[in-house]
């Protein structure tokens, strides 16, 4: 019985790692051992990278609506509590596209919670 020959799979893993090693410095593109360990680490990041990304966005929303809501008389607490006593269902991503490009309409919802 002869043995299992498995080069076409080592070589395809091996493309496929330097494809993703693709436009990195130096030998991280070339030598196989050092993109394995970059491709890695990149995705570890990116990974992580995606999961601050949504923080990062929630945090931006709160300061753009504390900003508008202090312009109108009110506090960025204030306004929170105030939506949800009245039942007005806003999420804070439309709350500051609200703050920052339709002032009237963030003045009458303002208006609305007070």
């Amino acid at each position: 019985m002869p043995r299992v020959k498995r080069g076409t799979m080592h070589v395809k893993h091996r493309k496929n790692i330097l494809e993703k090693a693709k436009g990195m410095y130096l030998g991280r593109r070339t030598r196989i051992k050092i993109a394995k360990e970059a491709t890695t680490r990149a995705g570890a990041h990116a990974y992580r990278g995606r999961r601050l990304k949504k923080r990062d966005f929630r945090s931006l929303w709160n300061i753009k609506i504390n900003a508008a809501a202090r312009e109108n008389g009110t506090t960025y607490g204030k306004l929170i509590a105030g939506l949800k006593k009245k039942n007005i269902v806003l999420n804070r991503k439309i709350l500051a596209e609200l703050a920052e490009k339709q002032k009237p309409v963030f003045k009458a919802i303002v208006k609305a919670v007070r």
